[in-house]
């Protein structure tokens, strides 16, 4: 089941990859982005990738509604960037007309809940993306509110066994195992998680920006579950990624503050991919995620993932050091 899903999501993803992966290093040289109200910047690929997924979508499943990051606003901001939006779309779906990229990116706008509908994050980790660095292509399909399909794009993500940079891509079927696969989506194989049983041997997996991980928090439950090896610091859902294929063994996302709640397209992908290796994902009391309550991931704080063995001692280690109940 969801079988045909995974494949035309892998195929998606792959084209996206590609799409993103061409930018890059002009976005990088050129700084062309704008900047959304929270400050995070918005790039050309952020924008173009977005349509390309809706629209491949709305062509091969119509009567699936699509829940995304972006929308048309950015565009309203410059007309410029709204012309090589649209010239770069173009590359990949041709005819298409100033109207038609505007419904595609505002086609993004479903509001979650109950039934089926994918959930997209164009480019996850954008500023490792204008850095030249990590990022990641993240699509997922919710049926009334668990993720059964999920596919990570990670354009600079090599595989483990590769010392060149060829990038992979992931995906996951729920009960179908998890799967890797090369940039233009062949698949390389199965993936697990590490089969680490003692907390103090485990690799814990943060962002590169410590604003975003809270890095000394996470040093502090690192130093609870008595781990020594140096953190694996890496941009986006490709953290998902390195702990589904075994090379770290715990990923926390902690909650900003007591009000913060988590975006449903930040980790729609990556838990399942993850789950599907082997692994587990909770939020800080230990339930399963629920994608069924809107865009914000509303009745959970934060985010622990693991390789599943030691997950109850990762979830206590965590409330420890938070002082929480």
């Amino acid at each position: 089941m969801y079988e045909f899903e995974r494949e035309t999501a892998v195929e998606i993803v792959a084209e996206v990859c590609d799409l993103t992966r061409r930018v890059q290093d002009s976005i990088v040289a050129t700084g062309d982005s704008l900047t959304k109200g929270d400050r995070s910047p918005v790039t050309l690929a952020d924008l173009a990738a977005q349509v390309v997924v809706s629209l491949r979508l709305a062509r091969g499943f119509p009567d699936d509604p699509l829940l995304a990051e972006e929308d048309s606003g950015a565009l309203a901001e410059s007309p410029e960037m709204a012309d090589r939006v649209l010239e770069l779309t173009r590359e990949h779906i041709s005819p298409l007309t100033r109207d038609e990229m505007v419904a595609a990116l505002d086609r993004g706008g479903h509001q979650g809940g109950a039934g089926r509908y994918w959930v997209l994050d164009p480019i996850d980790g954008t500023k490792g993306f204008l850095r030249g660095d990590q990022y990641a292509v993240a699509l997922a399909l919710v049926a009334d509110g668990d993720v059964v399909v999920g596919v990570l794009g990670c354009p600079n993500l090599p595989a483990v066994s590769e010392a060149a940079d060829h990038g992979s891509l992931f995906s996951a079927v729920r009960g179908g195992g998890a799967q890797s696969h090369s940039l233009d989506g062949a698949v390389r194989g199965a993936i697990h998680v590490d089969a680490i049983t003692n907390p103090a041997d485990a690799v814990v997996c943060e962002s590169v920006v410590a604003a975003h991980a809270a890095h000394s928090v996470q040093a502090g439950i690192a130093d609870r579950l008595g781990i020594s090896a140096p953190p694996y610091r890496i941009d986006s859902q490709c953290k998902y990624a390195v702990v589904a294929r075994g090379e770290a063994s715990i990923y926390l996302r902690l909650p900003r503050d007591t009000s913060y709640r988590e975006k449903v397209w930040d980790h729609a992908a990556g838990a399942v991919v993850v789950e599907e290796a082997g692994g587990r994902v909770t939020d800080l009391d230990g339930k399963p995620l629920n994608f069924s309550e809107g865009r914000l991931l509303g009745n959970h704080r934060g985010i622990v993932c693991s390789n599943g063995a030691i997950h109850e001692r990762v979830l206590q280690a965590c409330r420890a050091e938070l002082n929480i109940d």
